[in-house]
């Protein structure tokens, strides 16, 4: 069992670290909130994650590690309690238990060199990206949000407006509270895309010029979207307008604890990255963090 205590400076109230640290040579990527004020973050390292408190900062291994794993992008259903972990070039994408850490399911999307990278639910499937094609999967839930059999699981093709281009491609991804609509950010391309979650039409939102290149996680809040661009250790703000067709950059926040911030996600009017560290020498032995977004 990993256990890791924090010793970051807390807020005001004397709760809520404003960094929690994960285990040393973790490398995290996704990030996930679930019951009350539990947060969860998997390992590229070998597809481990662990479940911590954001209130705390205490940290315990959820799934343990297992070679040839990979735990990318991650998304939990307060319906049934599975968490949802996208498995990068292993082609997987797998649903936990998010108290027992039990795998519920395992689902194979595609076979290498694709990357299976982040992914979004809604109220009736989970979404998962591909950063290597055009393709984005769809895994049909119940209405409880049980989970489907492999054969209903569906293939879309992100087509319309949306350009493949060398590198990587659809990564970050959010929905619209009907679920009919989602928002995907192009990496490479530095576009966002609407996106018909039954179709795969894809419509290029203009941001007047504006690039989200090394755009990697995406939180929706409202009409805000908040776009991680990784290796400049930047979070962009979007005014969204209307119907998502245009929208305009209101804001860029960095701090000095960013260092290639890669997901986020929100718990009340609190906002937590992960840094993963890209490109860091020793990546197996260094330390990783969860950090909290400054106002």
């Amino acid at each position: 069992m990993i256990l890791v205590s924090v010793s970051a400076a807390s807020d005001d109230s004397g709760n809520f670290p404003a960094v929690i640290e994960l285990p040393a040579g973790f490398r995290p990527e996704g990030i996930a909130v679930g019951k009350g004020s539990i947060f969860y973050t998997g390992s590229l390292a070998d597809g481990a994650v662990v479940r911590g408190d954001l209130r705390t900062g205490a940290v315990s291994e959820l799934v343990p590690d297992q070679a040839g794993m990979v735990s990318v992008g991650l998304a939990y259903d307060a319906r049934s309690g599975a968490l949802f972990v996208a498995g990068g070039a292993t082609g997987l994408a797998r649903a936990f238990d998010g108290d027992s850490g039990e795998l519920l399911a395992s689902y194979r999307l595609a076979e290498p060199p694709n990357f299976i990278n982040d992914v979004i639910v809604t109220r009736e499937a989970a979404y998962f990206t591909n950063s290597n094609q055009a393709l984005l999967y769809r895994l049909p839930l119940g209405p409880a949000g049980q989970l489907p059999e492999a054969a209903q699981v569906q293939t879309l093709t992100l087509s319309g407006d949306w350009q493949t281009t060398p590198g990587f491609n659809a990564n970050g991804i959010e929905a619209s509270p009907d679920g009919k609509t989602l928002l995907i950010v192009h990496t490479a391309g530095g576009v966002l895309y609407r996106v018909d979650a039954l179709t795969g039409a894809a419509t290029a939102i203009d941001l007047g010029g504006q690039s989200v290149s090394m755009g990697d996680g995406l939180l929706l809040r409202g009409s805000r979207l908040y776009v991680v661009r990784n290796r400049i250790h930047q979070i962009v703000t979007v005014e969204l307008a209307e119907g998502w067709r245009s929208g305009v950059v209101v804001g860029t926040h960095t701090q000095a604890n960013f260092t290639v911030p890669t997901t986020l996600a929100a718990f009340g009017d609190r906002i937590y990255v992960v840094n993963a560290k890209f490109g860091a020498p020793s990546p197996e032995s260094i330390p990783y963090e969860v950090v909290r977004v400054e106002k």
